[in-house]
């Protein structure tokens, strides 16, 4: 695969993964997951408003090229948060499997951008 094809892919790819934590931060911020995380799982308003805000900050780090390891990073760190809790609180005990699924997105789209940023872990 050439440069720019690995390029064309990795923004794209980065574009559907951001659109989707977009929309999860939106849900969040307007109230329709708090049945979910308010009822079910025990949070309050004001954590679901700061994990929405906390999401969209990944994203937009993970979206700036000077910034993009700090997103990788942080984002890892959110959807590990986020499996944790789906294994803790979510009724299906399957349900991680989507945070879990999401991030090996991040991973996939941080090796095919950048995989210079896994250039410490050669021998």
């Amino acid at each position: 695969m050439s440069e720019k094809t690995k390029k064309i892919v990795g923004w794209v790819l980065s574009g559907l993964l951001a659109a989707m934590l977009v929309f999860s931060a939106i849900g969040k911020l307007t109230g329709q997951m708090n049945e979910a995380m308010v009822d079910a799982w025990g949070f309050s308003s004001g954590e679901v408003t700061l994990i929405a805000v906390g999401e969209l900050l990944c994203v937009v780090l993970f979206l700036v090229p000077k910034t993009f390891s700090l997103g990788t990073l942080l984002l890892s760190a959110y959807m590990g948060g986020a499996i944790a809790t789906h294994m803790q609180a979510a009724p299906p005990m399957d349900s991680y499997l989507v945070p879990s699924i999401i991030l090996v997105f991040v991973w996939v789209i941080a090796v095919i951008r950048s995989p210079d940023m896994f250039s410490s872990f050669k021998s």
